[in-house]
C-alpha cells in the first residue's frame, strides 16, 4: 500500500479543521469540526468510489478515507458523538469552555494522556523507521517516491 495516501487521510482532518477552528473560534468555541465526522469520511470514500475504476488508482485513494476513519479512531471521536455524527445529531459541534484557541491549546498541551499517545505514536514511527531500516538513503528515496516501505510482518 502506498503510505503517502495513508498518511495524509490521516492527517487531512486537522488540515481542514485547524484553520477553520482558528479562523471561526468566536463564533463555534470548537476545535474539531465537520472534517471530524464520520460523514465527511464516508464523503471522501464515495467521491472516490465514484470517480475511480477498479485497480490500481482506486485502491491508493481509498487509503485517503481509510486515515481519515483511522483519524476519527486514534482521537477518540467516539466520545464526543455530537462531532462524530455530524449533521445527524445537529447542526452544532461540541463547544469548549474555553474563550480562546490559544487557552484551549494550553489546556490540551498539559494533558498527560495527548503525551502519552503522541509517545505511543512515535514510538511505532521509531519501530518502522528501523525495522524498515530507513536510515539507508535509498530505502528513503523509494519511500518519498512509491510510498512503501520494506518491514517484514512477522518473524521467521
Amino acid at each position: 500500500m502506498d503510505l503517502r495516501f495513508l498518511a495524509f487521510g490521516a492527517l487531512l482532518p486537522n488540515i481542514i479543521d485547524t484553520p477553520l477552528a482558528l479562523a471561526m473560534w468566536s463564533s463555534w468555541q470548537a476545535p474539531r469540526l465537520s472534517s471530524h465526522s464520520l460523514a465527511f469520511g464516508s464523503i471522501v470514500m464515495a467521491v472516490v468510489l465514484v470517480t475511480t475504476r477498479r485497480g490500481s488508482r482506486r485502491k491508493q485513494w481509498m487509503l485517503v478515507a481509510t486515515g481519515i476513519l483511522v483519524h476519527l479512531a486514534l482521537d477518540s471521536m467516539w466520545a464526543d458523538p455530537q462531532t462524530l455524527w455530524w449533521p445527524f445529531l445537529g447542526w452544532e459541534f461540541t463547544a469548549t469552555a474555553h474563550a480562546t484557541f490559544g487557552a484551549y491549546l494550553g489546556t490540551v498541551l498539559s494533558d498527560p494522556w495527548m503525551w502519552a499517545g503522541e509517545a505511543v505514536g512515535f514510538s511505532y514511527l521509531v519501530y518502522l523507521w528501523r525495522a524498515s531500516d530507513l536510515h539507508d538513503r535509498t530505502l528513503r528515496r523509494v519511500l518519498m517516491s512509491t510510498g512503501r516501505v520494506s518491514a517484514p510482518i512477522g518473524r521467521d
